[in-house]
């Protein structure tokens, strides 16, 4: 097995601890948060929102950003943060 260079590696920006390419961001700062939500957001928001007996909570034509701020709540909501 070869080792990769001292270079090489720090060149790759998964290795790279100021990259911050990839941090989670504010889904108002996504530039896809307007889209529709995603099929496997919308199944997660609808359990969620049974789990937590807040059916007013799901409603099929939200946004993928305010999908995911209420998938955030109702995960705190139910404990499963």
């Amino acid at each position: 097995m070869t080792r990769k260079s001292d270079e090489t590696q720090a060149e790759n920006p998964k290795v790279d601890p100021t990259d911050e390419s990839n941090r989670i961001k504010d889904p108002d700062e996504w530039t896809t948060g307007n889209e529709p939500m995603t099929g496997a957001q919308a199944s997660y928001l609808k359990t969620l929102s049974e789990q937590a007996k807040s059916p007013e909570a799901f409603e099929p034509d939200l946004d993928k950003a305010e999908a995911s701020k209420r998938i955030d709540a109702l995960r705190q909501e139910t404990g499963k943060a």
